[in-house]
């Protein structure tokens, strides 16, 4: 029988493999979440608060559902969990910001490439890699002034993964329950079509060039050489353009020792997705070689939806599951002493982050 997680680690170029989208990957989002956000209204109900996931993890911003800080979840970090994170730097973009940023990533311990990425935002809005001085400063500039950016070290690993971590206030171990491992796309060039041949070629980017042509607008009329292969998104996020699989086979007790260890290392931090980059899945599996590049708080979701064959049922089942458990460990936190945000609050982050995410750059 074929392994299939050497498949995944060998596998081609997207164009090669033939991915297709899924039959909701690309709904409207008001489409996909009216049925999540009604469910969400039933339990607001049913335990008097509408807001109270948000003390499912009491000491971030709205529990990290929106409008929290990034770095600021990576901050609580202790010694232990600090050392699986991927070094970061964080400043204000505005007068001086080059020379700051230097200096701040000399401080960090950071070199060229680097990732530059909003402080406050999602779906990889705004995520593009530095390579040098002068790409800083026009990465910079492109961010606007008095806006928080990171600047974190480019994980060299080539496998990006996705892992939900569920743990109960009253539980000494947590669980992880969903891993997913996000493909890259790729073009390969044939010597004689044009990039934005190739995209209404193949048979997922042809879906949905509006997905990728924005991007790419500077080399639409390239033609790739014979065998030359173009990466066509950087950011993780499946409405940025990346292919998602579900990989629940891969969650090993190990890695899930691993990652209680970890996370326990974060205080009062309950629920969320852990997005990290492994060396390979075959270490990732024994809990080895891999760095993580953000923790994400109530507002995430367990990617592994986005895979091809997840059907809509399984979708929702997943999505009402997960919200079910913020409302049942609110409620344990509740009972604690913690105060949820409140919907006001809420809806305040909610709008900042709006804001701030409608003025960010494309990503890369």
């Amino acid at each position: 029988m074929t392994d299939m997680t050497t498949t995944l680690d060998h596998r081609p170029p997207s164009s090669a493999a033939a991915p297709t989208v899924s039959a909701f990957e690309f709904w409207p989002g008001w489409i996909f979440y009216t049925p999540v956000v009604l469910y969400w209204i039933v339990l607001g109900l049913w335990y008097r608060d509408f807001s109270l996931p948000t003390a499912a993890n009491p000491r971030i911003e709205t529990g990290g559902l929106c409008g929290e800080s990034k770095s600021s979840i990576l901050d609580m970090a202790g010694d232990v969990a600090r050392e699986w994170i991927a070094p970061y730097a964080v400043l204000t973009t505005g007068d001086n910001d080059l020379p700051r940023a230097l200096d701040a990533m000399e401080k960090a311990g950071l070199s060229f490439p680097v990732v530059l990425k909003p402080d406050i935002g999602c779906n990889g809005t705004g995520v593009r890699i530095m390579r040098d001085v002068d790409s800083l400063r026009t990465g910079l500039a492109a961010f606007g002034r008095n806006v928080a950016v990171m600047l974190q070290h480019l994980i060299p690993y080539g496998h990006e993964v996705g892992l939900f971590y569920i743990r109960h206030p009253d539980e000494a171990e947590g669980r992880i329950t969903s891993l997913t491992y996000k493909e890259v796309p790729h073009l390969t060039g044939d010597g004689h079509s044009t990039v934005e041949e190739l995209i209404h070629a193949d048979a997922r980017t042809r879906l949905v060039p509006h997905i990728y042509l924005p991007r790419l607008k500077d080399r639409l009329r390239d033609v790739l050489p014979l065998g030359q292969s173009l990466p066509l998104v950087f950011a993780g996020n499946h409405c940025k353009g990346s292919i998602f699989h579900d990989r629940a086979v891969d969650i090993t007790p190990a890695l899930v020792a691993r990652v209680n260890t970890i996370m326990r290392d974060i205080p009062d931090f309950h629920f969320g997705r852990i997005d990290a980059k492994a060396q390979s899945l075959a270490a990732l599996r024994r809990g080895e070689d891999f760095q993580i590049i953000e923790i994400n708080g109530v507002g995430s979701e367990a990617t592994h939806i986005w895979d091809a064959r997840t059907t809509l049922r399984d979708a929702y089942a997943t999505q009402f599951m997960h919200y079910r458990e913020t409302f049942r460990i609110g409620a344990r936190k509740r009972r604690d002493g913690w105060k949820s945000s409140g919907a006001m609050t809420m809806l305040r982050s909610w709008l900042r982050q709006r804001r701030l995410m409608a003025s960010y750059p494309l990503n890369d």
